[in-house]
């Protein structure tokens, strides 16, 4: 059990609001304008994780933190999860860390380890965003309101050229019915384990949704970090997508070019290598979890 005193995880709690505060605020009030934003709006509605509990800092299971009466006053969720609470220490409860959260622990140290050691495909492109509107009209494109870059007669062309190889089940299943059989893959629920690997820009992003589902026993930082990736990881989705959103600040991967498909490969080798520790400290963490 590592003892944290109060300056080192009051240092590590301010880095983590800094980190993640500023777009969970921003989704806040957009939200209570009913505002949508076609990029960041993803991080918190496809990931199922509040804006509140990103921006509570909790420790780590294994962590004991020095607190005072005023730290509790000021940051009240720490006691409204299971915690040990004696004097001036802190922990986490691992008693009351329930079965299937061990399960999905468990599940999660295998999804790493088979990502970890599956070889990573390339070269994908970003064509999901494209099969998603593949055939559609623009009163039928999920993000109404943004216009295309190209015509949906030169989109389709473009597409068909394309060998689409997407191997991400979440992604896959909001391709266009047309769009699904040009998938030389056909990714299902079922098959995530076995097809799942660390080139692919969702797999790298999810590792903020699999952190988020072992909350609070992970703490805050890993989950933060895992944010920060899925962000950048959302804007190189949205800027190679068939989407034109210059207007918002997003400059185009033109992937319907080499230039701009090399472009994308880049990027996509770049937050593969930020995912990969990444990776690796979430399934340490989760067999922390499961081991407890």
């Amino acid at each position: 059990m590592s003892l944290w005193s109060r300056e080192y995880w009051l240092t590590l709690r301010q880095t983590h609001l800094t980190r993640v505060a500023p777009a969970a605020d921003a989704f806040v009030l957009r939200r209570s304008r009913d505002e949508k934003h076609p990029v960041h709006d993803f991080l918190f509605t496809y990931y199922n994780f509040s804006p509140a509990k990103l921006k509570q800092w909790l420790p780590p299971h294994g962590v004991t933190l020095e607190v005072t009466a005023t730290d509790l006053m000021k940051l009240p969720w720490m006691l409204k999860v299971p915690v040990i609470h004696e004097s001036d220490h802190l922990q986490l409860d691992a008693k009351a860390i329930k079965p299937h959260l061990k399960d999905l622990a468990r599940w999660v140290m295998t999804l790493c380890d088979n990502i970890q050691t599956r070889a990573p495909r390339f070269r994908c492109f970003g064509l999901h965003e494209w099969a998603m509107v593949y055939q559609q009209s623009r009163d039928e494109i999920r993000h109404q309101g943004h216009e295309l870059r190209l015509s949906p007669e030169e989109l389709a062309s473009f597409v068909e050229s394309q060998s689409i190889c997407c191997s991400h089940y979440d992604a896959f299943r909001f391709f266009t019915p047309t769009a699904k059989p040009m998938n030389v893959l056909q990714p299902v629920l079922d098959t995530r384990l076995d097809m799942e690997q660390g080139a692919c820009l969702h797999v790298n992003m999810d590792l903020y949704k699999w952190a988020s589902k072992l909350w609070p026993w992970i703490g805050s930082d890993l989950i933060g970090e895992c944010f920060e990736l899925a962000q950048e990881g959302r804007d190189l989705d949205m800027r190679a997508s068939p989407y034109d959103l210059a207007h918002l600040g997003y400059q185009p991967v033109f992937i319907e070019t080499a230039t701009g498909r090399t472009q994308y490969e880049k990027e996509q080798r770049g937050l593969a290598a930020k995912a990969e520790p990444l990776r690796n400290r979430l399934r340490a963490a989760a067999q922390a979890i499961a081991e407890s």
